[in-house]
């Protein structure tokens, strides 16, 4: 598994590292599976999720899990910063984002994302 915890500023944050899969799909979802189950064991609306995107492509099947993987993590993710979304992603983020209720917020760099998440 590439996702970690990291810490920022003294907060926890985890960091879902999807970076570099480029069209391999089904790296994206085994890492996504794993992901999710580290997710729902933290408390309700406890996590701060950094999630790295970039230089990774999203079709239809990898849309479909992220859908499943929101709706079942929704309830514990306090925050999501997301990096590496452009264009038709973004679209496809946003659609994801309006079908599970999970707010997105997109960045075009790490440091930027990480304040955004520590930020009250």
């Amino acid at each position: 598994m590439r996702s970690k915890w990291i810490e920022y500023k003294g907060t926890k944050i985890f960091y879902q590292d999807f970076q570099g899969l480029f069209y391999n799909s089904e790296a994206v979802k085994a890492e996504l599976n794993e992901v999710q189950e580290i997710v729902v064991t933290e408390p309700n609306n406890s996590v701060l999720i950094l999630t790295d995107l970039r230089d990774t492509q999203i079709g239809g099947d990898v849309l479909a899990a992220m859908n499943t993987a929101s709706t079942r993590t929704k309830d514990h993710v306090r925050k999501t910063a997301v990096l590496g979304v452009t264009g038709v992603k973004r679209t496809l983020g946003d659609m994801l984002s309006r079908m599970t209720g999970q707010p997105l917020m997109y960045f075009d760099n790490e440091i930027d994302a990480k304040e955004w998440l520590v930020k009250e």
